[in-house]
């Protein structure tokens, strides 16, 4: 259970031909995939809810914050990534540093944080896509809009079909995926862009007034729906206030999940060494400006407390007499919300094949395909199970999941870069996370904060989900290990 993998070995198994991934990918375009799944409705929705309801127009040092947290996370990715260039991200990291059981913890743990995260979001890309429709007259039928929207058992079959065409452009080749990526991520961004400038015009000096407002105290949770730091310590957060800004960077701090999907694409890029630390940190700089910059047009647009919590950065253009602009946002978050699916696919079947080729799941997913070098076996079986599920699920409670099996990860990568640079020293990395050891714990300490800020309720699901793959972990994977056979 306690077995690692070397770095040696791992490399070794990406060049068996049956199971080697094509190298296709840049810097550019592992930048491209960090911002297109970064950058989904958060940007769009979080913004103002945040600023109305915990930090006002000092919303935009929160996102500062949060992208401090998601930083350090980052730097420790990065130097994995460029040290393993092997798909599976922190699951081949923890393999290689912590152990076979932690790697296969991790990696069921991800299995389910990227999959629910691929149909939560296709499920609000159909709803983005329907309310489009409906602007120019056109109404999907009830029966088809999802079980939200349609009496008794709905299918969400714009969500379905979204799925079915990203897996079949996954399973055709990394660099299509690129090209798709980079066209959509371009649309995205400069809407984004088209809404900052734009904003600049309606901002008003008075509304930054108080930046940072009064503080006020939270009203406290209850049972299942409390923070657990609440029950652990009797912690109770604050609205507004220095300690808002803080509590509103665990908040926006869900807006920058992704960049660490860009890591697992590390086999499939040409130079990972030196390409890997430039896409992750490259992207996570971007939207970090991104969202500070519309945090800042949107609290200066409207004052923070005349915000709406569902759409506040649309209806603040509307409040100025300029609906158009509100239409393109939607527009911009249809369109964002594709990348962020496909990315999000793109992670899970990556991590499904690295486990499948470890052994640790059967073996029949680790080939690749004879002309596209994907791993369109798990890619096709995913896509499917998925696209089910988004058609015919309401998942909006379970994202919550997606959220502490992200910081879970980023726990065990920072424990991995201590762990490896203590057994291994001499193992050659080409970049190195600054300030080994202060870096990586303070992101571990981080991470557990901002775990602990979620409902009990999620702790006990996350809870319920690891121990059954500890049940399948002892049923299947240890006796099938390819680590286990080779050893004996």
């Amino acid at each position: 259970m306690l077995r690692t993998k070397s770095v040696e070995q791992s490399i070794r198994d990406t060049e068996e031909p049956e199971h080697a991934l094509r190298k296709s990918l840049s810097a550019l375009d592992l930048t491209v995939f960090g911002v297109g799944v970064i950058i989904g409705t958060g940007i769009f929705v979080l913004t103002g809810q945040v600023a109305k309801e915990t930090a006002g127009p000092a919303t935009a040092l929160a996102f500062v914050a949060a992208g401090v947290v998601c930083a350090l996370a980052a730097l420790c990715y990065a130097e994995f990534a460029s040290t393993v260039p092997v798909a599976g991200s922190a699951y081949t990291f923890a393999y290689t540093a912590l152990g076979e059981l932690v790697a296969w913890i991790i990696g069921w743990d991800l299995v389910l944080e990227f999959a629910l995260g691929t149909a939560v979001v296709a499920v609000g890309w159909s709803g983005y896509v329907r309310s489009l429709m409906d602007n120019v007259g056109w109404t999907m039928p009830e029966a088809l809009s999802g079980p939200d929207a349609a009496e008794g058992v709905g299918f969400d079959a714009l969500a379905f079909a979204l799925v079915l065409v990203l897996t079949a452009i996954l399973v055709v080749g990394m660099k299509l995926s690129a090209r798709v990526t980079s066209v959509v991520v371009a649309i995205k961004v400069a809407v984004v862009l088209m809404v900052i400038i734009a904003g600049l015009f309606f901002v008003k000096a008075e509304n930054y007034r108080p930046f940072i407002p009064p503080a006020e105290q939270q009203p406290a949770g209850s049972g299942w729906d409390a923070p657990l730091v609440q029950l652990m310590f009797g912690y109770e957060p604050t609205d507004f206030g220095v300690m808002g800004i803080f509590t509103a960077a665990s908040i926006v701090f869900f807006a920058f999940l992704g960049f660490d999907v860009v890591a697992t694409a590390a086999e499939e890029t040409k130079l990972p060494q030196r390409d890997m630390p430039r896409g992750i940190l490259g992207s996570l700089l971007i939207c970090t400006v991104l969202y500070v910059a519309v945090s800042l047009v949107v609290t200066g647009m409207q004052d923070y407390s005349e915000l709406s919590v569902s759409a506040p950065l649309a209806d603040a253009f509307k409040a100025t007499g300029h609906p158009f602009y509100a239409g393109l946002i939607s527009f911009g978050a249809a369109v964002g919300l594709t990348t962020v699916c496909m990315i999000l696919l793109l992670g899970q079947t990556r991590v499904f094949f690295a486990m499948s080729r470890d052994g640790l799941l059967p073996r029949f997913f680790s080939r690749t395909h004879p002309r596209f070098r994907t791993p369109y076996r798990p890619t096709i079986l995913l896509g499917a199970v998925i696209a089910v599920i988004a058609g015919f699920t309401s998942i909006e409670e379970l994202a919550t999941l997606v959220n502490i099996g992200t910081l879970f990860a980023f726990v065990v990568v920072a424990l991995g870069v201590l762990v490896l640079r203590r057994t291994q020293p001499d193992l050659p990395r080409a970049f190195r996370t600054p300030l080994v050891p202060l870096l990586p714990v303070l992101s571990v300490a981080a991470s557990v904060w901002l775990m602990l800020n979620l409902p009990v309720e999620t702790w006990v699901r996350f809870g319920a989900w690891m121990a059954l793959g500890v049940v399948v972990y002892f049923v299947y994977g240890r006796s099938h290990s390819r680590m286990a056979r080779e050893a004996g």
